[in-house]
């Protein structure tokens, strides 16, 4: 296994804060020079200052196509290339199906899925050119719904679907498809729900365990994307020792 990323080039969606922050910080650690993007752009500047390597600073709105084919472009006209995509950029709006605000219902699907459907596609014709990858952050919602969470895991099983298509598409010209599923990381992403119920139930289940950090998730997509080309790494299951579903 090669633990360099040197000469390698990344962009990772929703980079301003948690695991899109610790990844990007990850993969400047390792050599890669690494686009950032998130709607957040004022917190990606104290990023750019702390990665050793070179870091290109993005808006980017997973939600606008027009913004993401953006974001892609001046990220292969900065590096020349783009060798990896993290597709990171999420929300977490959970709540009872009765008498949702079907708003957020929408948020999470533009957000979550189909954000990263439309990164995908933007990039995939220079990854097929580099024989590059796309890391897919999923969650282990994508693999069991629980009650008030019934959207969010709708779209996380969605990402786990486009991959897995994906990956029967172009794995045979060398592009490797990673799926990431972290369980509870202690990240803001339960501060996004806006049901005071299930917001509480959500702190209290997140205190009652050891929780997975931003950095134990930063450290899998490094594994999978420091693999020889041989190997593909499709999927991470990732879950604190602590929790039991």
């Amino acid at each position: 296994m090669n633990s360099t990323l040197d000469g390698r080039t990344a962009l990772v969606t929703g980079a301003s804060s948690g695991i899109g922050r610790a990844t990007a910080l990850a993969l400047s650690k390792a050599g890669a020079r690494v686009a950032v993007g998130a709607r957040r752009a004022d917190r990606l500047t104290s990023l750019a200052q702390e990665a050793p390597g070179e870091l290109l600073v993005l808006e980017l709105d997973v939600t606008d196509r027009q913004s993401v084919q953006d974001a892609v472009a001046a990220a292969v006209d900065r590096f020349g290339a783009l060798d990896a995509l993290v597709n990171n950029a999420g929300v977490m709006l959970n709540g009872p199906i009765l008498n949702a605000d079907t708003a957020e219902w929408r948020r999470m699907v533009d957000t979550n899925l189909l954000g990263s459907m439309y990164t995908a596609h933007a990039a995939l014709p220079h990854l097929l050119e580099s024989r590059g990858a796309v890391v897919q952050i999923s969650s282990t919602s994508g693999r069991t719904a629980s009650a008030g969470g019934g959207v969010y895991a709708a779209t996380k099983f969605g990402v786990t679907a486009f991959a897995e298509s994906l990956r029967q598409e172009v794995t045979a010209q060398g592009v490797r498809v990673i799926v990431v599923e972290p369980g509870m990381v202690a990240t803001e992403l339960l501060t996004h729900i806006t049901d005071p119920a299930l917001r509480d139930y959500a702190k209290t289940y997140a205190e009652s365990m050891r929780t997975l950090n931003a950095e134990d998730i930063a450290d899998a997509v490094l594994y999978a994307l420091t693999q020889p080309d041989h190997v593909a790494v499709n999927e991470i299951l990732i879950r604190p020792t602590d929790q039991t579903r």
